[in-house]
């Protein structure tokens, strides 16, 4: 057992007992804010009861920015702790383990982040804070790690094109957002992860991984003027560099678009949607409360009623928005056996029609409010959680108050707000559909 999980073996109990009883009178932790000297956005949040530390640094460098090399932004983000400065991967393990520190990185399609876990014991931190510095500024991207992970990625989407709700994600994306970035897989395709070279990973590391472009969220037992101290050593071997480029807006969908591919499986994977909304939409807070009584509340919600309790269509069927820098999809889910795919389709488009049409009750939406005020708290209980909020504020520059009123402004959303604004927001006319599965109108993908 290393350093870390000793520790929360002791403190878990009395951390979470405080740490409810304190989020209860708080509606969110206090967040300072600064600009390093070289250029990158600092988000802190001091968190003394635990003496650990945890740092994320986020780019914006996700797969919206691969161009043509779909999958180059994640196998950047993949080779980075293969290799860094003086360091192989074991060596870089060991350091880290040596101290009880953890390490963590991934990307999407807005953003790529690397993250470190540490004790705030001096020894531990400088280490911890050095070897993340070192993997952000030095990767050393050698010729075996290279393809050792471009191998990897392509077993991968081998893996990923036998399970039928990943090649369902894959075509709803491709459909969505056309010729937008959000619809490059993130993941690459076999064709382009076969021609990406390591010059390109270099370049795309040069461009984007730089200061200019950099979000740092930390959380833990350090003071404002030791935060500064690790933002700078951090940032100091990254270039200056610039922001990324604004992505374009995604356009509105012109008209529905239905999709059955074929795939041997007992049960179809079925997903609708359109655009959505991004981050910071003026109607954020009305859509997600709305879509909380629609589809984003679990057994209660009013599609799992429909489709599942009266018709026993489907075990899970779901809906949420997935908001982005550009509007993200607002998706709705279910998986159903092959017989049933059209009845289920016909369930939920007419269960989706009557929300937008009717709205919620009002015994609905305050049941809502109930169950996400209700959670709020256990939702920024650990410093692991909070950092994932600061990272999230400060990389969509979202109001440094957005803890703080999260409560308030769940608690303001009206039923009359989320009947106009589903109405405004949403159109069933202009909905994709994809349908993954072995039903008799299935058809080869073309």
């Amino acid at each position: 057992m290393d350093a870390i999980s000793r520790l929360f073996g002791t403190l878990l109990g009395v951390l979470l007992f405080s740490g409810l009883l304190n989020q209860a009178a708080v509606a969110g932790p206090h967040i300072q804010s600064w600009t390093t000297p070289n250029g990158a956005r600092v988000l802190f949040v001091a968190a003394p009861d635990l003496p650990m530390v945890d740092v994320r640094v986020v780019f914006d460098a996700g797969s919206a920015r691969d161009g043509a090399a779909a999958g180059l932004a994640d196998m950047t983000n993949k080779l980075l702790n293969d290799g860094a400065g003086p360091w192989d991967a074991d060596q870089i393990a060991q350091r880290l383990e040596e101290v009880g520190a953890q390490l963590g990185l991934g990307s999407e399609r807005d953003m790529a982040w690397v993250s470190v876990r540490t004790l705030t014991e001096a020894d531990a931190l400088a280490r911890s804070i050095e070897t993340l510095a070192t993997i952000l500024a030095q990767p050393n991207f050698e010729s075996d790690d290279f393809e050792r992970t471009r191998k990897s990625m392509q077993t991968a989407l081998r893996l990923g094109e036998q399970q039928p709700g990943t090649v369902a994600k894959r075509a709803f994306y491709r459909s969505l957002f056309g010729d937008h970035p959000y619809a490059i897989p993130s993941d690459g395709t076999q064709a382009s992860l076969s021609a990406i070279t390591r010059d390109q990973v270099r370049e795309f590391h040069r461009r984007y991984y730089v200061a200019g472009n950099a979000l740092i969220a930390i959380v833990g037992a350090v003071s404002r003027a030791q935060a500064e101290q690790l933002a700078d050593r951090l940032t100091a071997g990254l270039s200056p560099g610039q922001p990324a480029a604004e992505l374009p807006q995604v356009d509105q969908l012109l008209k529905m678009d239905q999709q059955w591919l074929q795939f041997p499986s007992s049960q179809s994977h079925i997903l609708m949607g359109q655009p959505g909304m991004q981050r910071g939409d003026p109607d954020y807070f009305v859509l997600y409360v709305g879509n909380h009584i629609l589809g984003g509340s679990g057994l209660v919600s009013q599609l799992s009623e429909e489709v599942r309790e009266k018709r026993g269509l489907s075990y899970s069927v779901y809906s949420y928005f997935a908001p982005m820098r550009r509007n993200g999809p607002f998706l709705v889910g279910a998986q159903t056996q092959n017989s049933k795919v059209q009845e289920a389709i016909d369930v939920m488009l007419a269960t989706l029609k009557r929300y937008i049409e009717q709205g919620p009750t009002e015994a609905e939406l305050v049941a809502a409010k109930q169950d996400i005020t209700g959670g709020f708290p256990l939702r920024i209980a650990s410093n692991d959680k909070i950092v994932e909020y600061l990272a999230m504020i400060g990389f969509y520059r979202l109001p440094l108050d957005y803890l703080d009123k999260f409560v308030e402004r769940v608690n303001a959303v009206t039923r009359e707000q989320i009947h106009s604004t589903f109405q405004r927001r949403l159109n069933l006319d202009r909905f994709v559909t994809v349908v993954v599965g072995n039903g008799k109108t299935a058809q080869p993908e073309g």
